[in-house]
C-alpha cells in the first residue's frame, strides 16, 4: 500500500505491463544475488567480499544495494532460501506417507541425515555458526526464515490430533518448540568431537518430541511407513 494509504494506486500500478516487468526483473536480480551468494558460501563461508559477490551474480554493485541493506541481510536470505528448499523436499517425501505421525517423524529427523555415519561437513559448520551470529544480530527475521519448517510440523501436530493417534493442545506453540529443539541438537552435532553419537540420539529425540504430544509405545511402533506399509503408492 501508498504511504497515504490509496491502496488503489497499487493495483493500478500492478496493471501496468511495464511495472510488472520491473518487477520480475527486480525479482531475477535479487535471486541471482542469493544464488550467488549460496555458491560462494557453499566455496569459502562468510569470507567473500560485496565485490565477489556482485561478479559472482553477474550484477552491478548498486543493484545489490538496491535490493539488500548489507551483507547480513543477504546472508538472511540465504538461510530462507536454505530452509525453503529444506522444506520443500521434507514435504514432498512426506507425501508418500499417509500417516500424520510417520509424517511427523521424518520432519524431525530429516535434518540429520546430512550428519548420519559420522559425516561433518564444513558447510554444517559455517550454518550453526552463521546461525548463532545472525540470530543475536536479527532474531525476529531469522525465526520468519525457519518458519517454513515449524508450519510442516504444526501441519502433522494437527492431522495426528485430529486422527485421534496424538495429542497437541497448542500446535503452533509445540510446532516452534520443536522447531528449536531440533535445531539445537542439529547445531551441537555439527560441532561434536564424535558426531558418530547422533545416529544413536535422533531416535531418543523422536521418542523425547513424540511423547510431549501425547504419543505413546503403540504409537511409535506406526512410526516407519515402509516398515507399516503406511507409504501411498510404490
Amino acid at each position: 500500500m501508498t504511504s497515504d494509504g490509496s491502496a488503489w494506486l497499487d493495483r493500478a500500478a500492478d496493471r501496468s505491463p511495464a511495472v510488472q516487468r520491473s518487477r520480475v526483473r527486480s525479482a531475477q536480480r535479487a535471486a541471482a544475488l542469493v544464488d550467488a551468494a549460496h555458491r560462494l558460501m557453499t566455496r569459502k563461508g562468510s569470507a567473500f567480499t560485496t565485490q565477489e559477490l556482485v561478479k559472482e551474480a553477474g550484477v552491478a554493485l548498486q543493484t545489490f544495494y538496491r535490493h539488500f541493506g548489507g551483507k547480513d541481510q543477504l546472508m538472511l536470505a540465504v538461510f530462507e532460501r536454505i530452509i525453503g528448499e529444506q522444506a520443500v523436499k521434507s514435504a514432498k517425501a512426506a507425501r508418500r506417507l499417509k500417516d500424520p505421525v510417520a509424517r511427523l517423524r521424518l520432519h524431525v529427523t530429516e535434518p540429520f541425515v546430512s550428519l548420519s555415519g559420522g559425516r561433518t561437513t564444513t558447510q554444517a559448520r559455517f550454518l550453526t555458526a552463521e546461525h548463532w551470529r545472525l540470530y543475536q544480530i536479527f532474531p525476529d527475521e531469522l525465526n520468519r526464515a525457519r518458519q517454513a519448517y515449524t508450519d510442516m510440523i504444526e501441519q502433522e501436530l494437527r492431522a495426528a490430533t485430529a486422527a485421534g493417534l496424538l495429542f497437541s493442545s497448542d500446535p503452533p506453540k509445540d510446532a516452534w518448540l520443536i522447531n528449536q529443539l531440533v535445531t539445537s541438537a542439529y547445531h551441537h552435532f555439527s560441532f561434536a568431537e564424535d558426531p558418530r553419537q547422533v545416529d544413536r540420539i535422533v531416535d531418543h529425540l523422536w521418542n523425547f518430541c513424540l511423547a510431549a504430544v501425547g504419543g505413546g509405545p503403540d504409537v511409535r511402533g506406526q512410526t516407519d511407513g515402509r516398515r507399516e506399509g503406511l507409504l501411498e503408492g510404490p
